[in-house]
């Protein structure tokens, strides 16, 4: 049994899921599940420091899935790792990419050589339209609700757009934890779906219980949009810690940010320091509770395997379009 899209027969895969690259959260674990149960698993490079440590996992996925596996790189100027992790990637068979924060282009060219695919992260036409020409495979449209960098187009309409104006395969991103939202979004037109807040609440997620558990009891309405972490909003979970530190940048940094001379030095230390304060909060009992999730939070009721997941998405799915109103 599949579920049959241009992005399934691009990678080769049973069902037109991705699992999100998520910053600190998807794990060699969770890759190789997701993978397994016919979607596609991927994982940021960046989840592994020293880069040695990042090419150790890849040998792990790889010794443990056939099936395809994807990496995110951050193509920012302020990731000095990226040409490193993409000839580790491509030295590791790596098939798919997924960019962000920055020009794919020299992703695109390399990963091309070699056969594999390129996906990117984008908030709007203009953006699509660029990768598009840029020789991107897809794009991933992160719409409003989404967790990490969200933008701020309602995904349905930013699917429909998107879809109608490009030749390239759309994947949704945001507010995509069940088979319905899945089936609403295939609908659409999009080839495939991007999940991730769904997978935080997985068994094979190794971060906090609380993390899980908070993702398990928030609401569409905990989800808050911050700039404290990048300097471009990012949707987290709302805590006593996010309520006191604020929503905005600290007002010196932002014009710090916004001056030619100083966006530069400026705009790497604000990643620099808000993933600092997402890794402590990620991965150890800390008081800085920085929870970065989706709005789709609203609907996780439980914690599973990545398995049962893509399972329970495909089933949901299935159903979904058996009971939709039909013409008489």
């Amino acid at each position: 049994m599949k579920i049959e899209t241009p992005f399934t027969k691009m990678m080769n895969i049973q069902y037109p899921i991705i699992g999100a690259p998520m910053f600190l959260v998807s794990n060699a674990d969770m890759v190789v599940a997701i993978s397994e149960a016919g979607g596609i698993g991927t994982v940021p490079s960046l989840n592994y420091r020293p880069e040695e440590k990042f090419v150790e996992a890849l040998k792990e996925i790889k010794s443990r899935t056939k099936k395809p596996i994807g990496v995110n790189i951050i193509v920012n100027k302020s990731n000095t790792r990226a040409p490193k992790d993409l000839k580790a990637c491509l030295d590791n068979g790596v098939e798919l990419f997924i960019t962000s924060l920055g020009s794919p282009k020299e992703v695109i060219q390399e990963a091309h050589k070699q056969g594999a695919k390129v996906i990117c992260d984008v908030i709007n036409l203009e953006h699509a339209k660029k990768v598009q020409d840029m020789g991107a495979d897809g794009v991933i449209a992160v719409g409003a609700g989404a967790g990490g960098h969200a933008g701020p187009i309602s995904p349905i309409v930013l699917i429909s757009w998107l879809q109608k104006k490009l030749d390239i395969p759309v994947i949704a991103a945001g507010g995509i934890a069940d088979g319905a939202t899945m089936a609403s979004m295939l609908t659409l037109g999009a080839s495939a779906v991007s999940v991730g807040t769904r997978f935080i609440a997985s068994k094979e997620a190794k971060i906090e219980q609380s993390y899980k558990d908070a993702v398990v009891n928030s609401s569409p309405e905990d989800i808050v949009m911050t700039t404290r972490l990048s300097g471009t909003p990012a949707a987290v979970i709302r805590t006593p810690y996010i309520e006191k530190m604020g929503l905005d940048l600290p007002w010196y940094l932002k014009i710090l940010k916004d001056q030619k001379m100083t966006k530069k030095y400026i705009v790497p230390l604000i990643h620099f320091l808000g993933s600092k304060a997402l890794e402590e909060a990620a991965t150890g009992p800390s008081w800085k509770t920085v929870w970065s999730a989706g709005q789709s939070v609203g609907l996780i009721d439980d914690i599973l395997s990545c398995e049962e997941i893509v399972q329970k998405l495909v089933r949901e799915y299935d159903e979904c379009l058996k009971n939709a109103p039909q013409l008489k």
